[in-house]
C-alpha cells in the first residue's frame, strides 16, 4: 500500500478514535499532524484496530495493536496515536489498566483541561471494574489537579463507600449537603442517604441526626417516620410522661399504628385533661376501620361514649376550671387549658388563654409548656409561631428532641 493511502487511513482512524475518546481529548489537527508520519507498519495495524473499534470489538482491538507496538524504532508522534487508539479501545473494553498506561505517555501532549477529562475517563472505568482503591486513588488525584466535576464527585464518593473509608465519605457527604443547602437547592435523597449510612457506621449521633431530620424535611417517607418515632421513646433520659406526645407526632405524620396505638393515645390524652382530643381520636380510629371491628368492637364504642361523657363534663366546668387557672399562681393550666381549646376548634379563644398562662409564667416544667404552646400555634395553622416556641425548648429528657422532630414536621408541611 502506497504511503500516502495509509497516511489517509491513519488519518480516518486517528478521527475514529477521537470520537471514542474524552471529550475535549487531542483535536483532529493534531491527530493529522501525526498521521501524516506514520510508516505503513505502524499505520495498518492501526487502520485495523480502529475498525474493530467501530464495530464494538474493543478487545480485538487491543489486540491488534500489538503489531503496531512490535514494530522498532518507533517515533514519539507513532507512538501517541497508537496511546490515543489503546485509550479508546481499553476504555471500551473496561480495562482501566491500559488506559491508565496509555494515558501517562499522552498527558505531556494534552493541555489540563484534556488531563482531567481522561483521568475522570480512568476513575470511572475503575469504579465500573469493582477496583474501588484505584478509582478513589484517581478521583483524589483529579481533584487535587483542580477538577470540577459533580459526575466525579459522584465516582469518588462511591469509590470511598465501596473501599470501607467512611470517614471519608462521612466528611464529603456532609461538606456536598451543606453546599446544596447554602446554595439553596434541595439535597438529593441518594446523598443524605449516603450521609445517614456513613454517620451511622462512624457512630457520629450529630451527623446521623442532621442527615434524618434533613430527610424528614426534604423526602419525608412514613417509614423513617416510623423509625425515629419508634426509637425516640427508648432514648436513655426519655421521660415517660412525654408519652402523649410521642403519641401526638405519630398522629401528625400518619404514625398511628393499630387499635392499641388509637386507644393508648386516647385514654392517655383524656387522663391529661384533654378529653376532646381524646374523642377525636377515637373517631378517627373509628372512620378508618381500625377500631370497631372484631371482638373489640364494643370495647372500642364504650371507649367513644366514654370520651363524649369526659368531654360534656369538661364543657360543663369550663368557666369554673378557666377562673381557676387565672387565680393561679402558675400559668400551666391556662396553657393547657388554650390547647383544649385550640383542639376543639376555637382557636381565637384557646391561644388567647395559651398567652396568658404563658405571660403568668412560674411553670412546673416550662419546657413541657412551651412544647404544647407551639402545638397550640401550629394546630391553629401558625407555623411560624409554633417554630419559634418549639425552638426555645431544652432539657434532656426528650421534650428538646419531641420538638425538634415538630419543627421538621412543620417545615416539610410548609413546603
Amino acid at each position: 500500500m502506497k504511503r500516502k493511502t495509509l497516511a489517509a487511513l491513519a488519518i480516518g482512524a486517528a478521527a475514529l478514535v477521537l470520537g471514542n475518546a474524552p471529550q475535549g481529548g487531542p483535536g483532529l489537527s493534531a491527530a493529522v499532524a501525526q498521521a501524516v508520519s506514520l510508516r505503513p507498519a505502524v499505520g495498518k495495524p492501526l487502520q485495523e484496530a480502529a475498525a474493530l473499534i467501530k464495530a464494538g470489538k474493543h478487545r480485538e482491538a487491543l489486540a491488534k495493536l500489538r503489531e503496531a507496538d512490535a514494530v522498532a524504532g518507533r517515533t514519539a508522534a507513532e507512538n501517541n496515536v497508537i496511546e490515543g487508539t489503546r485509550f479508546s479501545a481499553a476504555m471500551g473494553a473496561g480495562d482501566a489498566d491500559a488506559m491508565a498506561r496509555a494515558f501517562e505517555v499522552l498527558r505531556p501532549t494534552l493541555s489540563g483541561a484534556q488531563q482531567l477529562q481522561y483521568a475522570e475517563a480512568v476513575a470511572g472505568t475503575y469504579l465500573r471494574a469493582n477496583q474501588p482503591a484505584k478509582a478513589l486513588e484517581w478521583a483524589n488525584q483529579y481533584f487535587a489537579a483542580g477538577g470540577t466535576s459533580a459526575a466525579m464527585k459522584t465516582v469518588q464518593q462511591q469509590a470511598q463507600f465501596k473501599s470501607g473509608d467512611m470517614a471519608a465519605v462521612l466528611k464529603d457527604a456532609l461538606a456536598a449537603v451543606q453546599a446544596d443547602e447554602k446554595a439553596g437547592r434541595v439535597p438529593a435523597q441518594d446523598r443524605l442517604n449516603l450521609l445517614l449510612y456513613a454517620a451511622q457506621k462512624q457512630k457520629d449521633a450529630a451527623s446521623e441526626a442532621f442527615a434524618i431530620e434533613r430527610l424528614l424535611i426534604h423526602h419525608p417517607r412514613p417509614e423513617l417516620w416510623t423509625q425515629v418515632l419508634a426509637e425516640l421513646p427508648r432514648r436513655k433520659g426519655f421521660s415517660p410522661r412525654l408519652g402523649l406526645d410521642v403519641y401526638r407526632l405519630k398522629m401528625a405524620t400518619g404514625n398511628l399504628r393499630g387499635a392499641p396505638d388509637y386507644m393508648e393515645m386516647a385514654q392517655l390524652a383524656a387522663q391529661a385533661g384533654y378529653p376532646e382530643e381524646g374523642r377525636m381520636v377515637v373517631e378517627k380510629g373509628l372512620a378508618a376501620n381500625v377500631l370497631g371491628q372484631g371482638n373489640e368492637g364494643p370495647r372500642h364504642k364504650r371507649l367513644l361514649d366514654l370520651m363524649v361523657q369526659r368531654v360534656a363534663e369538661a364543657r360543663a366546668g369550663q368557666a369554673a376550671a378557666v377562673q381557676a387557672a387565672r387565680d393561679a399562681k402558675d400559668g400551666d393550666a391556662l396553657v393547657a387549658l388554650g390547647l383544649v381549646q385550640v383542639l376543639r376548634g376555637a382557636s381565637a379563644d384557646g391561644l388567647q388563654l395559651v398567652q396568658a398562662g404563658m405571660s403568668k409564667g412560674q411553670f412546673k416544667r416550662p419546657d413541657d409548656t412551651r412544647l404544647l404552646q407551639g402545638l397550640a400555634w401550629f394546630t391553629a395553622g401558625d407555623l411560624d409561631k409554633a417554630n419559634a416556641a418549639w425552638r426555645s425548648v431544652r432539657g434532656t429528657d426528650g421534650a428538646a428532641d419531641l420538638a425538634r422532630l415538630w419543627t421538621v414536621h412543620a417545615r416539610s408541611v410548609k413546603k
